[in-house]
């Protein structure tokens, strides 16, 4: 099996680390009836972190494994591709 192994994958690896611990404290402050709005705060931190670190795989992909498949290109074709990498930001 190929591995797959991005400069990354250690900010990734630390980015979920983070959303994992604040997803723990939210789990003993619904147990211990903590107020909705904090929260709601702290489920907000665990999505972000998450959505961060999909998004900055998801980049990180496309940029080395998709540059490998499509090899160099003429500028006028290169285009098309710089543009697709960019639009994944919104993701």
């Amino acid at each position: 099996m190929t591995e797959y192994r991005h400069d990354t994958h250690p900010e990734i690896v630390k980015r979920l680390k983070r959303a994992e611990g604040h997803l723990k404290s939210v789990i003993a402050m619904i147990e211990s009836g903590q107020p909705c709005l904090d929260i709601a705060q702290q489920l907000h931190a665990v999505e972000k972190a998450i959505t961060q670190a999909k998004r900055t795989l998801i980049q990180d992909h496309l940029d080395h494994c998709l540059e490998e498949t499509v090899g160099a290109l003429p500028r006028r074709q290169r285009q098309s591709i710089d543009e697709f990498k960019s639009i994944t930001k919104y993701l």
